[in-house]
């Protein structure tokens, strides 16, 4: 019972947030009627940006999803953000149908630019788009970096980072190799 209050809450409020943001953004952010978003989810917008929310989308506490000045983020209809998800987009972010994504993931579509003069101090980005194909799973703690393509159907293993073209229907993890050393230390 307390599983069906809480999804009645969810899909209420965020009507009511997507309602408002709405009103604030006028034709810059497109939702459709049901989504089940948590109260603690933020969603900013900035000028001349856009956000397409498909249908059904599922997002838990803790999630971010910004679009910055002049930037897009499109997620596709049936997507999954787990718990204390980060969307930035300084350029594109287009995340696809049925992707599920697991907690602490973090997409960016931008870097500092700090070889730049003053790169870093006057916050100077490079930007380049993300795609995520349809039917993908993206393990937790994986972080997505600019530039990034991944095909549909693909896997991406827990605490991956990933970047470049990532082909269709495939599995994707870091080799790590757990280390463990004695540490030698002086005796008194």
């Amino acid at each position: 019972m307390k599983k069906y209050m809480r999804v009645i809450i969810c899909v209420c409020y965020s009507y009511i947030k997507f309602f408002f943001i709405r009103i604030f953004n006028l034709n810059n952010f497109k939702f459709p009627l049901i989504n089940i978003v948590s109260p603690f989810t933020q969603i900013e917008i900035g000028k001349n940006s856009r956000l397409d929310i498909g249908k059904e989308m599922r997002v838990r506490s803790g999630s971010k999803i910004r679009v910055r000045k002049n930037a897009i983020i499109k997620i596709g209809n049936k997507t999954s953000l787990n718990y204390n998800c980060i969307i930035t987009a300084h350029e594109k972010i287009c995340i696809g149908d049925n992707v599920q994504i697991g907690p602490n993931v973090l997409i960016y579509d931008h870097d500092h630019d700090y070889r730049k003069a003053n790169g870093l101090k006057n916050l100077d980005y490079k930007t380049s788009p993300v795609e995520i194909g349809n039917d993908t799973w993206i393990g937790a703690n994986v972080v997505i970096l600019r530039g990034t393509k991944i095909g549909e159907g693909s896997v991406i293993a827990a605490g991956t980072i990933v970047k470049g073209n990532i082909p269709p229907q495939s599995l994707v993890y870091n080799e790590k190799e757990l280390i463990s050393k004695p540490i030698h230390r002086e005796l008194r």
